[in-house]
């Protein structure tokens, strides 16, 4: 097949997730509705009592409602990730995808046109979370906005690769809740998303190791940094290695002569 034919493809997938987006509100007002919570009730609470002190990238004090945002834009990704995947798990047994997978195209390339869609999906809803934000008082350098693109970008592949992963070994669509509650709030909440890690590190040394390694931290630094014009090489290099990991981890499960779809009946 020629370029022009794996261009259209990818443009397809684009097209059906941007479909999808648009005609189920409740979806995007749910991806909203999470963050700004956090920001505009949680945060508020807890602005006296966990101001954050000067460290890497913010040059002075900040207020509370400043340090989650980069968290809370990574929690976005996250739980579109989880929706993505939660939608494959659908067209898997019933959808589109059922058609895709057996069409001429490889699978591997079939994986990345949906996961290339996600992101681009989930980082819209980041943009417009950042613009309600920006109505809160919490605005970063212009130029932050048009850096953390690529940082949004590379986080959400991250994330959304582990959501495919996790799609390609769950056998029915009712597990799916149950399975995420292991994955997303231990991710979440065991991270720098809520509160800095040198916090944890004064009351837990294990749960600090764990937190620093969590490739959800990883995202979270790396867009914090981003939405400062700045890089964090340690977190880039986390994002990189956990990408190719929970790549690797779908592609293998999605197929179907040595994955999970092997094992399943009438795989």
């Amino acid at each position: 097949m020629s370029a022009r034919a794996y261009l259209r493809c990818l443009l397809g997938i684009l097209v059906r997730e941007a479909l999808r987006f648009l005609h189920q509100r409740e979806r995007f007002f749910g991806a909203l509705v999470r963050p700004l919570v956090w920001l505009f009730i949680f945060a508020a609470g807890f602005r006296s009592i966990l101001g954050v002190s000067i460290i890497p990238p913010y040059e002075t004090y900040i207020l509370y409602e400043e340090y989650i945002v980069p968290g809370l834009m990574a929690m976005i990704l996250l739980f579109s990730g989880m929706q993505s995947s939660l939608s494959m798990v659908y067209d898997r047994e019933m959808g589109s995808m059922r058609l895709l997978m057996i069409s001429p195209f490889p699978r591997w390339y079939l994986l990345f046109c949906k996961l290339i869609a996600g992101a681009l999906v989930a980082i819209l809803q980041v943009y417009l979370f950042l613009a309600i934000a920006w109505f809160w008082e919490v605005r970063p350098p212009p130029i932050g906005y048009l850096l953390a693109f690529p940082a949004l970008l590379f986080a959400s592949l991250m994330l959304g690769a582990l959501g495919l992963f996790l799609s390609s070994v769950i056998r029915q669509l009712e597990n799916f809740a149950g399975i995420m509650n292991f994955v997303i709030f231990p991710m979440f909440f065991a991270s720098s998303a809520l509160y800095p890690l040198w916090r944890i590190r004064d009351s837990s040394l294990l749960l600090y190791e764990i937190c620093r390694f969590n490739p959800f931290t990883w995202a979270v630094e790396l867009i914090r940094f981003a939405l400062y014009a700045r890089i964090d090489w340690p977190s880039l290099a986390g994002v990189a290695l956990a990408l190719g990991v929970f790549l690797g981890a779908a592609l293998l499960g999605y197929d179907p002569g040595r994955g999970m779809l092997r094992r399943r009946p009438g795989g």
